[in-house]
């Protein structure tokens, strides 16, 4: 069935590896040097919810998990935000935090639910960007907002070149979506 899925131009799904978001850490150290783009310790994992108790009840668990170092919104796409806060020197932690919302929501058979997980950056002049990992791609991306919901591609394409020994970066460049008002960013 190989051939003839190749034949027709299908592709296999990515497996995420969650596990990825643990290079984070060392990856930002990368960054800094590159860029000037230090961790502002805000994180957050975006999924569509589900309507039932068992997803009521782990998103709980979640939360009451992570204490007052989370905080819930919903935007305008009707996405679920989960932003975890952490002083910018505990990027491991934030990593590993954000990492078992990840591993919760997919252990529980949740994973399709997953859009992203982020980890924001910025520098001293006031430039931000996220590093974002795309849960179904297993990839990860950089996405550096300016004001009037513009992109600063030349920041994106810096981070890039910085980031790409470190992580596996999403080569379809049309796959770096923005997420215009994510929460942390």
């Amino acid at each position: 069935m190989k051939w003839l899925d190749s034949l027709l131009g299908r592709t296999k799904a990515v497996k995420p590896n969650l596990d990825a978001l643990f290079a984070l850490p060392s990856a930002a150290v990368t960054l800094q040097a590159a860029t000037g783009l230090a961790p502002t310790g805000l994180g957050s994992v975006s999924f569509r919810a589900a309507e039932g108790g068992a997803f009521a009840t782990l998103e709980s668990d979640v939360r009451a998990l992570l204490g007052e170092r989370v905080e819930r919104s919903t935007d305008a796409y009707g996405y679920t935000w989960l932003l975890v806060r952490r002083a910018p020197s505990d990027l491991g932690d934030l990593v590993t935090e954000l990492h078992a919302v990840n591993s919760s929501l997919e252990g529980a058979g949740f994973g399709p639910s997953l859009l992203c997980s982020l980890v924001s950056f910025a520098d001293p002049d006031g430039r931000r960007m996220a590093v974002v990992y795309l849960y179904k791609r297993g990839t990860f991306y950089p996405f550096a907002p300016r004001p009037g919901e513009r992109r600063d591609n030349a920041l994106e394409l810096q981070a890039r070149g910085a980031l790409a020994g470190e992580l596996p970066i999403e080569e379809d460049l049309s796959r770096w979506f923005p997420v215009w008002g994510a929460p942390g960013l």
